[in-house]
């Protein structure tokens, strides 16, 4: 039988049980059962187990069926956690995409001027220097991930990023004025400080107010938010570069001034848009009610019991580094990003130089792949949450990149490698979703996640440095090496999600075998 009382977890002892009050979380009365499938959840209402793992392997651990809410056991109905989920929804994931996108859109912006006068106008034309002026912002974000989503929970999130937007905002539009590259290099070190707790501090809150079941969607909406975005800055980009001469300034001094603008606007209203975290839902502005907050943290609690964090030391984050997947997790993410940088931030000159078309247009047809990239994303996590899957729909995703820089680089109409870089656009914003999806489902403890987003987008802005080189100018209209280097990342990548997906069955095969505990959290089953 399961006790009555609230599991252990981060910080917070078992609470009593409770009576005399309906909406308890009393599951004391109710039946147990074996885990339903392989790779969900064992349905036990789980709590963090501080004994070693062998210590828990060897006790009896009884296993609750919870995968859809029960008002007997949780307190609240069906119709309840669907409005509280659409309230966060609404909330969190709109300014989620949008935030998000600032990383993109940086990339977008200079993507965009790369084709335009701007390096011959700063001097990035001669040697490395475009390519220096990637690297820099990309080695600087990975400096201060880690601090930076350490913040948005030591600092909460409406302080940390209404602050580091602005700050990102009036670093953007202060490139409009500058004269040199040199001037533009310190710049882009600022940029990638302040953007740097933008993806991972956002993937870790999202994760911190969904069960695993839901997150990949809500994943998807952020990308979804992120690339509309950035495909519509493409576009606005193109309007601006006809500014050109405008009040005396290149057009593409426009789009940085403008977007820039925009994007410190969006840091002020940051403060009242975004939500804290669930057990702190009622600091929010005009957000839940108690009771709609009690339901959000109840569900929290019943599908992973990880809602309270310990207080901060940096021992408490830094020894999750002994856990090896989390560094495969990393890999994925520095593989991903290979690719993603180097679509991001050449398409245009793809277009241009590979592809014939003349700056504007390369400027305008690099905005419709990132349209159509939604459909893949949305499609493909639904099908995930639904399913309870992740590694067949990351290895989807990744055999589709592949397939799209096959034709990108050895098709021989232009029309069909245009076709190409739709179809690698699509399967890596799909694979966002279901990369940061597979990580948050398969870790437990709030110090672990934000160490493992933090460990994540460190690698994955790793691998930006290598996309930032792959796709060489010389090498037009075939780009022989980003093609082979993507298509090999990819491969790489099936791979690694073989061994993880072997590695998790086996766990989940022991524990249910033995009654024991996963991440040292009784009834916790890998997702895979």
């Amino acid at each position: 039988m399961v006790s009555s009382s609230t599991p252990a977890i981060e910080g917070r002892a078992p609470s009593q049980p409770q009576s005399g009050n309906s909406n308890s979380f009393d599951i004391s009365n109710s039946d147990t059962s074996k885990p339903n499938s392989i790779g969900s959840r064992s349905t036990k209402q789980p709590g963090l187990d501080t004994r070693s793992e062998h210590e828990v392997e060897n006790q009896d651990v009884d296993l609750l069926q919870d995968d859809l809410p029960d008002p007997q056991l949780t307190g609240f109905s069906d119709a309840q956690e669907r409005r509280v989920r659409r309230k966060v929804d609404f909330r969190l994931c709109t300014i989620a995409g949008i935030l998000c996108s600032l990383n993109l859109l940086d990339s977008g912006v200079l993507s965009s001027a790369a084709v335009t006068s701007m390096p011959s106008d700063l001097g990035l034309d001669h040697g490395n220097r475009f390519s220096v002026s990637i690297f820099i912002f990309t080695v600087a974000s990975i400096i201060f991930q880690l601090p930076s989503t350490i913040a948005v929970r030591t600092l909460g999130p409406r302080i940390w990023f209404s602050f580091i937007t602005f700050s990102f905002g009036i670093i953007t539009l202060s490139t409009g004025f500058v004269k040199d590259w040199k001037q533009m290099i310190v710049l882009r070190v600022l940029l990638g400080a302040t953007s740097s707790g933008i993806y991972p501090g956002l993937s870790y809150l999202i994760s911190c107010w969904y069960p695993r079941r839901e997150q990949q969607v809500r994943f998807a909406f952020m990308q979804s938010g992120e690339v509309i975005i950035l495909a519509t800055g493409s576009l606005v980009n193109y309007g601006l570069q006809q500014r050109n001469g405008g009040a005396g300034l290149e057009g593409w001094r426009w789009m940085f001034i403008v977007q820039g603008l925009c994007t410190s606007v969006l840091g002020i209203a940051t403060y009242w848009w975004i939500v804290d975290f669930p057990e702190n839902s009622h600091k929010s502005f005009w957000f839940l009610t108690p009771e709609e907050a009690d339901i959000a943290s109840r569900r929290i609690e019943k599908d992973r019991g990880d809602l309270i964090a310990q207080k901060f030391n940096l021992m408490a984050v830094l020894v999750h580094a002994k856990d090896f997947k989390i560094w495969v997790f990393a890999c994925l993410f520095f593989m991903q990003n290979v690719v993603s940088t180097a679509l991001a931030y050449f398409v245009p000159i793809i277009l241009e130089n590979g592809l014939g078309y003349s700056p504007n247009q390369a400027i305008i047809l690099s905005a419709p792949p990132y349209y159509y990239a939604v459909v893949p994303v949305i499609l493909s996590s639904v099908v995930a949450d639904r399913f309870r899957i992740r590694a067949p729909i990351i290895t989807f995703n990744a055999l589709c990149m592949i397939t799209g820089f096959a034709i990108l680089g050895f098709a021989e109409n232009s029309g069909a490698r245009y076709f190409g870089v739709f179809l690698s656009t699509g399967a890596y914003v799909a694979n966002w979703a279901a990369l940061t999806a597979y990580q948050a489902n398969n870790v437990v403890g709030q110090w672990k996640r934000v160490f493992t987003a933090a460990a994540c987008t460190m690698f994955n802005g790793a691998g930006g440095i290598a996309g930032s080189y792959i796709v060489r100018n010389v090498e037009a209209p075939r780009y022989t090496t980003a093609v082979w280097v993507s298509i090999g990342s990819h491969i790489l990548m099936i791979s690694l999600v073989g061994v993880l997906t072997i590695y998790f069955y086996f766990r989940n095969n022991r524990a249910a075998r033995t009654n024991g505990a996963v991440e040292r959290t009784a009834g916790f089953r890998y997702t895979y």
